[in-house]
């Protein structure tokens, strides 16, 4: 790869929200990257009655405009073919891969309904499936291309719910097994230039967080005012990618406001968004002993 080689990268769960925002500033920073999700070119997803907006294609516009190159990949990361067709074509068309995002996740409109985990659907459980075990199929498919480099990145998005009780132990569950993902995937890729870590997003501004903001001022509201950009962590994502010392954090979790702080990057605005850890608590720190 010569230094004027765009990076590859892909992100996944890419037709709105965080994956939308993470996507552009990748494609920003020059980058290409491939956008995985079901919504092709219009979506089907709805919350509260209303329509998300959001596709691939428009994502992929979106990348485009930023300054690099989006290629939309409907994929449904519940089909492991599907899956696994995907990878193909990155190894095809690209021959390797720099960085995957791996963001996709199932979340039900009633995740932050009130009240206990018996009490609300069933199929909130599915977040365990597109979003757990997602994660590991796609990593498991990226892995060899990521070796091909002698340097690459699987970042998982996470959040406080992995240490703090948030949206009920379905979210919290997933989140936690993506900050394990990280930790042990490290142990595996020691020495091979590739690194992984889990990252906490503080609150996002998105579609979704708009129409749930909007239902629930009262525990939003104050939450909102002070949200991050998903573009903003998608600054921090590609940082991460070019820092030296990425081997030295590899299998950490690693909150994203703070790793801005000492990238240097702010919001668009110039607002810096505070980190959680106070409040919300801190990573688990993963203990040294190994059983292989």
């Amino acid at each position: 790869m010569t230094a004027n080689t765009p990076q590859i990268a892909l992100v996944t769960g890419a037709s709105r929200g965080v994956g939308k925002g993470i996507a552009i500033a990748l494609g920003a920073a020059g980058m290409t990257v491939y956008l995985s999700g079901r919504s092709a070119t219009e979506s089907a997803s709805h919350l509260r009655g209303q329509l998300l907006p959001g596709s691939l294609a428009e994502t992929a516009e979106a990348v485009n405009r930023a300054g690099g190159q989006g290629v939309a990949v409907p994929c449904d990361h519940r089909d492991d073919a599907q899956v696994r067709e995907l990878f193909a074509r990155i190894e095809r068309e690209q021959g390797r891969l720099d960085l995957l995002v791996n963001n996709a996740a199932l979340l039900h409109e009633n995740l932050i309904d009130p009240g206990p985990f018996w009490e609300k659907p069933l199929a909130l459980l599915d977040i365990l499936d597109v979003g757990l075990r997602s994660a590991y199929v796609a990593s498991y498919h990226a892995a060899p291309l990521l070796l091909k480099n002698g340097r690459g990145l699987i970042a998982f998005v996470s959040s406080y719910g992995a240490g703090c009780y948030m949206h009920g132990p379905a979210y919290g569950a997933q989140k936690a097994g993506v900050d394990k993902f990280a930790a042990d995937m490290a142990v595996d890729f020691e020495g091979t230039g590739v690194a992984a870590v889990s990252l906490w997003l503080g609150p996002q501004r998105t579609e979704r967080t708009a129409i749930a903001g909007a239902a629930r001022a009262d525990q939003y509201e104050a939450f909102l005012a002070v949200a991050e950009t998903p573009e903003f962590n998608g600054r921090v994502i590609h940082a991460l990618l070019q820092d030296p010392q990425l081997q030295t954090l590899s299998g950490q979790t690693l909150v994203t406001a703070e790793l801005a702080q000492g990238y240097g990057i702010r919001e668009a605005e110039g607002r810096q968004p505070p980190s959680y850890r106070e409040m919300l608590g801190e990573p688990r720190t993963q203990h040294p002993a190994r059983v292989i």
